[in-house]
């Protein structure tokens, strides 16, 4: 089975192009899908993380905040790291066994979006990668958009990620999403359509 590694900076469009793929076909497994998986009350992480950063970080009905969580752990760097030294040994477990169970019905590509696949050191568990790319402008302007937010939030958290211009360094792959949905549509259903002729190839 081969794993592709879908990445790309916050608000440029990783989740549109996940999207797609799946509507193509694709299987995706979306790993931000089980972060919030992980953090449910009566998980460990939800304990743990509820035990570092108070109970400010919850909402009335107990959940996870996680606007108020993100507020913090974006504006301080070691939060940011004890967040994620706790989730993330949770959520690859999780994804691997999800992987697991597409290795055993035999499915022949599987898309595993993370955001943070460099910055985790997880590139070398899959098989290549993919980076979505937006120019530092229009993250911005996304991310206000989509968060409601002020332009200095939003760049403390995109310059809380690797560059951009250093991530497409990665990817064997580099989708352009500074265009419109349509220009995204079309170059990730070539680029499906490529990995399917691959695979039935081989």
């Amino acid at each position: 089975m081969k794993i592709i590694g879908l990445t790309g900076g916050i608000a440029s469009g990783k989740s549109l192009v996940a999207g797609i793929l799946e509507e193509l076909g694709a299987v995706v497994i979306d790993a931000d899908q089980l972060a919030r998986e992980v953090v449910k009350p009566g998980m460990e992480p939800y304990r743990m993380i509820v035990e570092a950063f108070g109970k400010s970080i919850l909402q009335p009905d107990g959940t996870l905040d996680r606007k108020a969580l993100g507020r913090i752990v974006f504006s301080a760097p070691d939060a940011r790291a004890l967040l994620e030294r706790i989730t993330h040994p949770a959520i690859i477990k999780l994804a691997g066994e999800m992987l697991a169970e597409e290795r055993r019905k035999g499915t022949e590509t599987v898309f595993y979006m993370v955001p943070l696949l460099l910055e985790a050191g997880l590139s070398s568990s899959v098989d290549e990668i993919w980076v979505v790319y937006a120019d530092n402008e229009t993250q911005v302007e996304r991310l206000m958009k989509r968060d409601g937010i002020e332009r200095d939030e939003a760049l403390r958290k995109i310059d809380a990620q690797m560059p951009m211009d250093e991530k497409i360094r990665f990817g064997k792959v580099i989708i352009d999403n500074r265009g419109t949905p349509e220009d995204t549509r079309r170059k990730v259903t070539e680029l499906w359509e490529e990995v399917k002729g691959v695979r039935c190839k081989t």
